[in-house]
C-alpha cells in the first residue's frame, strides 16, 4: 500500500528526485538495480537518497564534528517525523517517497535508523582494534542496507536475513580494501588493529607504503576473508523473488570482480584505485539478465 492517490504528484516528485541522486552518485547499485521492476527500482533509489543525504551531513567539510552530530540528530528526528506519515512529514524531497517506499515493501524502520547509527559513528572514529568490532561497523554501514534491499527484493525465509548480513560485510570489505589508501590519508584505518600487529603494518604504511611483503600478507589475509562472506551468502540468490535474482547477482558480481581485481593487481591499491568501468559493468548486467 503506497499514498491515496490524491497526493500521486507529490509523491512521484520525491521519487524522480531520489531516481536523478541515484543515478548521478550510486554507480554500482544504480546499475545493479536497473535490472529490477519500476516500483522496485524507485523503492532503491529512495532508500539510495536517504542514506546518501546521511552521509553527505556526517562528511560536509563546511561543519564542524558537532554541528555534524547535530545535523544528524536533526535528520533523525525527521526520519521519525516521516515515518509518523503525512501529517508530521517534514519538507525535503526525500522523504515522501522513503515513506511510500516502506509502506509498500514493509520495510522494517529500525533499519534506517541503523543506517544513521553507522555514519555517525564515523564522526568521532575509533579505529577498530578487533575484527569483531570492524564487523559491527560493516553491519552498520552496508548490512542494514542489504537487508532493507531484500525486503524490496522480496524472500522467502528467515534464513534470508543472515545471508543478506554476510553480503553486505563482503561488499563492506571489499570498499574498505579498495580505499585503504584514501581513508588512512584521512585519518581512517578500518582494518583492525589485531590484524595489522599479526603482519607487521603500521598504521601509516596504509596511506604511503611501502607495499612490501608484508603489506600484501594483511591484505591477502583481508581479502580471503571477504571471499569467504561472497561464497556464505551466494545462497541468498535463490532465496529471493525470481524476479529479483538477476539483480542481485549483478549486484554481488560487480563487487566480486573488484575484490578480484584488487587480488590480481598484486593489492596494489596505494597506487592507484581499482575499479571496473562502465562497459564492464553494463556487460555484467546483460549477462545477468539473460540468465533470468
Amino acid at each position: 500500500m503506497g499514498f491515496p492517490s490524491g497526493v500521486g504528484d507529490p509523491v512521484a516528485l520525491s521519487y524522480d528526485w531520489c531516481r536523478e541522486l541515484a543515478k548521478e552518485r550510486a554507480k554500482n547499485f544504480y546499475y545493479a538495480f536497473r535490472l529490477l521492476s519500476k516500483k522496485q527500482h524507485d523503492a532503491i533509489c529512495a532508500v539510495y537518497a536517504f542514506m546518501r543525504v546521511c552521509d553527505d551531513l556526517s562528511d560536509d567539510p563546511g561543519m564542524s564534528v558537532e554541528q555534524r552530530q547535530n545535523a544528524l540528530a536533526g535528520w533523525r528526528r525527521d526520519l521519525d517525523l516521516a515515518l509518523g506519515g503525512l501529517k508530521t512529514m517534514p519538507q525535503h524531497p526525500v522523504w515522501l517517497a522513503l515513506y511510500d517506499a516502506v509502506l509498500k515493501f514493509k520495510i522494517p524502520r529500525e533499519y534506517l535508523h541503523q543506517m544513521i547509527d553507522g555514519v555517525t559513528s564515523d564522526l568521532e572514529f575509533r579505529p577498530a582494534e578487533t575484527f569483531d568490532q570492524l564487523y559491527r561497523y560493516c553491519y552498520q554501514v552496508a548490512s542494514v542496507v542489504g537487508l532493507t534491499v531484500i525486503h524490496i527484493f522480496g524472500f522467502r525465509g528467515e534464513a534470508a536475513l543472515p545471508l543478506a548480513e554476510k553480503c553486505g560485510v563482503a561488499f563492506q570489505l571489499t570498499n574498505i580494501l579498495r580505499d585503504v589508501r584514501e581513508d588512512a590519508e584521512n585519518g581512517r584505518v578500518y582494518l583492525p588493529a589485531e590484524d595489522l600487529l599479526r603482519f607487521g603494518v603500521m598504521p601509516a604504511q596504509l596511506a604511503a607504503g611501502p607495499q612490501d611483503e608484508a603489506f600484501r600478507s594483511l591484505m591477502r589475509f583481508e581479502a580471503e576473508r571477504a571471499r569467504r562472506y561472497y561464497d556464505e551468502s551466494r545462497p541468498l540468490v535463490e532465496m529471493v523473488d525470481r524476479g529479483s535474482r538477476a539483480s542481485l547477482r549483478a549486484l554481488m558480481e560487480i563487487y566480486s570482480q573488484l575484490l578480484d581485481r584488487i587480488v590480481a593487481s598484486d593489492y596494489d591499491v596505494l597506487n592507484q584505485r581499482i575499479a571496473l568501468t562502465t562497459r564492464e559493468k553494463i556487460w555484467i548486467l546483460i549477462k545477468e539478465k539473460l540468465r533470468g
